[in-house]
């Protein structure tokens, strides 16, 4: 299960990565793609980093109970 939690959070960390390049790429270049999902990004970048630390804070719990 500790693997699984694991895996989850990798793949939290990349939808993080992904949703802030898009998000700063879209802000640097500005026009109507940022003013429309510049701010919405942002949020669900924090959603996923969010989604993120909690695999985290799962895996270790269920990694310290292994040992």
């Amino acid at each position: 299960m500790a693997v699984f939690a694991i895996i989850l959070m990798g793949v939290g960390m990349a939808l993080t990565l992904g949703i802030l390049a898009t998000g700063l790429i879209a802000m640097a270049r500005g026009g109507e793609f940022n003013q429309r999902w510049g701010n919405k990004l942002m949020r669900y970048r924090i959603v996923a980093q969010a989604f993120a630390l909690a695999m985290f804070a799962i895996g270790l719990m269920l990694l310290r109970g292994d040992g």
